[in-house]
């Protein structure tokens, strides 16, 4: 049975004071970040540490975060609240702090925790420093390889004093990943009359694996259009993974296919073009 925040919150809390450690790190003299941390900069060292954050896990057995925009957001406008305020603290200056933050923003979840840094290294270096160091203390690691979260979003910020701020939220949420689909090559047969052809295509599909909470498949969505004309629905859900369709000589037909989870998540559409033209 899911648990309520609230209910949860008692132990959340617990886990802030015990585990939730800050880190502030404080690099060598070097050219300041202020000089050089463009937004598309910024952009590019949070997808990095994106991408350590899930390296950490692999490397200890554990399903990669799926990356949350929510929670992206709700890390850059940590990082830059603590940038220009100037202060480093898991509870903001209003006295509220990720869990607070979560409730408001009306996101259900049902475990988080957040780890934050500063450091005056490089921009091209402050990331790989901020996640070794979050790796490097107890409480920081605890939650990168915690087996219960599914969810996190991460947010850099520079100071005007040249100080980098992170944070990494991760959380434990409802599966809100689109499932994935595939298809196969389309053979092309002799069609039931001299101006037609039959196509059979396939195509398979599978939930993205989450590390906890993982909905399930539930179903395809197939839809088809003739010469880049308007999409018209074949199944709007079905378990089928292969079908005979009839196509037209001279003509562009092009099929789409896209997997929906038991949470209703629909993953990207995959598309097969027959071109008989």
């Amino acid at each position: 049975m899911a648990l309520n925040a609230p209910a949860l919150r008692p132990r959340l809390l617990a886990v802030l004071a015990a585990g939730l450690l800050a880190l502030g790190i404080v690099g060598p003299a070097t050219v300041s970040a202020v000089d050089v941390a463009s937004s598309a900069t910024i952009s590019a060292n949070e997808s990095t540490m994106l991408t350590l954050l899930s390296k950490d896990r692999s490397a200890h057995g554990l399903v990669a975060a799926r990356t949350d925009s929510r929670l992206m957001a709700i890390a850059r406008a940590r990082s830059a609240d603590m940038a220009a305020k100037g202060y480093f603290s898991h509870t903001q200056p209003d006295g509220r702090n990720i869990f607070d933050i979560l409730g408001d923003q009306g996101i259900t979840w049902y475990a988080a925790g957040e780890n934050i840094a500063w450091n005056t290294y490089s921009i091209s270096q402050t990331t790989s420093v901020a996640n070794s160091q979050w790796m490097n203390s107890s409480g920081h690691r605890a939650i990168i390889l915690s087996s219960s979260y599914n969810y996190v979003g991460v947010g850099l910020a520079v100071a005007s004093n040249g100080r980098n701020y992170w944070t990494a939220v991760f959380m434990k949420g409802p599966d809100r990943t689109g499932a994935k689909a595939s298809v196969g090559s389309a053979k092309v047969t002799t069609g039931p009359t001299s101006s037609t052809r039959r196509a059979r295509i396939s195509w398979t599909g599978a939930d993205v694996r989450l590390q906890v909470l993982t909905a399930g498949f539930h179903y395809f969505t197939v839809e088809r259009r003739i010469d880049d004309g308007p999409w018209t629905r074949t199944w709007s859900a079905t378990t089928l993974t292969a079908a005979t369709f009839t196509v037209s000589v001279g003509h562009r037909t092009e099929f789409r296919i896209s997997g929906v989870d038991k949470k209703g998540n629909r993953g990207t559409w995959v598309s097969r073009v027959v071109d008989l033209r």
